[in-house]
């Protein structure tokens, strides 16, 4: 089953525009993030959101119709900020700076964002059915671009042969790991929590193991 992008209502006429719309809109969605990572879709209400936030529920549908639009909208937002370090990937690009930029910048948001990250995982465990929206023709197309610029820098002789698809699964695998399993990782390590320093120390190592696993120098930090 596809499941398709209900419409956004805060473009209508008549609804709340400019920097009130802003405003609300961002208060609605990390409220939703903050209910949707502790309950799962299923479990969260569009009341309850709107308590969170402070609106009448009537309002909320002002700027989402339905609780799935609402739940797609948080979904897009992880994708969009995932996908924007790589967006300007080019065959130019020094394969270690582009990759290790890469690859802290993921796990600053896995520091900053975790919740945003373990929703991901649990649509994606969960069948991912809500995921169809987003990974269309478009985004295999983008997909194909970030392989074909390894596979580039590959022909010129910039990095190892490595095949170009694992390598971007390696590198959300482990990014997000630190976001998706951090009660495992603090309950192995002994930690309450994972702090700023515990994120830049695995920075450090994950850019390093990839980067000579595809036989680069990593850059000086």
């Amino acid at each position: 089953m596809t499941v398709a992008v209900p419409a956004h209502s805060t473009h209508a006429a008549g609804r709340p525009a400019g920097r009130i719309r802003q405003k609300n809109e961002e208060a609605i969605l990390a409220a939703a993030e903050e209910e949707f990572a502790r309950h799962g879709f299923k479990g969260t209400s569009m009341n309850t959101i709107a308590q969170t936030v402070g609106l009448p529920k009537a309002n909320l549908h002002y700027y989402f119709s339905n609780k799935l639009g609402l739940y797609l909208a948080v979904l897009g937002n992880i994708l969009d900020l995932w996908d924007s370090t790589f967006n300007t990937l080019t065959v130019d690009d020094d394969p270690a700076e582009a990759l290790a930029r890469y690859i802290r910048a993921k796990l600053e948001f896995s520091r900053r964002q975790p919740k945003a990250s373990r929703i991901f995982a649990m649509e994606v465990i969960s069948g991912g059915e809500c995921l169809s929206a987003f990974f269309n023709q478009d985004y295999q197309s983008w997909f194909r671009g970030r392989a074909a610029v390894f596979e580039a820098w590959i022909a010129a002789g910039k990095m190892d042969p490595v095949d170009p698809v694992h390598l971007i699964f390696l590198l959300w695998g482990s990014t997000q790991h630190y976001a998706d399993f951090a009660s495992q990782i603090c309950r192995v390590t002994g930690r309450t929590r994972l702090t700023k320093q515990d994120f830049d120390v695995a920075s450090d190592n994950l850019v390093r193991i990839i980067l000579k696993g595809c036989g680069l120098t990593p850059p000086t930090a």
